[in-house]
């Protein structure tokens, strides 16, 4: 309601609302000048009800989780690119193809299991790799969606 009246995007973390989320959002997506569903984990069914609403679709390091991010890394592909931001949820949901000692190296002083976002360009790469693309075209097509979502 909040964002509907002072016209700003919503930026909504959905996980495992079993499909709660996107029927409230139906509800008020006309009155919204955008939606982001963050750190996404749902099924192909959440993922088609949130894009039929038009909102763009978060992805964070969940996606290189080789157990946890599986049934993502599966349906990814029916994400279209002009709907798809990467994220880190930082703290949390470290990319699990961060190069060992990273934050050693980086971050000293820093729990080496803290997600940052410079660690971004880790998200990026697991998405790249799901989404069998260039980690160029997933942070060109990621950077434009955030430009025109957030009006940059």
């Amino acid at each position: 309601e909040i964002a509907a009246e002072v016209g700003l995007p919503v930026f909504v973390h959905d996980r495992d609302s079993n499909g709660e989320v996107a029927e409230t959002l139906k509800r008020y997506r006309s009155r919204l000048s955008g939606a982001v569903v963050h750190c996404f984990t749902g099924t192909a069914q959440d993922l088609k009800a949130l894009l039929d609403l038009d909102c763009y679709i978060g992805i964070t390091g969940w996606v290189t989780e080789k157990k946890r991010g599986a049934g993502l890394r599966d349906i990814i592909g029916a994400l279209p690119l002009e709907r798809l931001l990467i994220e880190t949820d930082a703290p949390f949901l470290l990319p699990r193809n961060l190069p060992k000692g990273w934050h050693a190296e980086h971050a000293p002083g820093i729990s080496s299991r803290r997600n940052e976002p410079a660690l971004l360009s880790y998200v990026a790469a697991g998405v790249a790799d799901a989404m069998d693309l260039s980690v160029e075209a997933v942070v060109e097509a990621s950077s434009a969606n955030a430009r025109r979502l957030f009006g940059l």
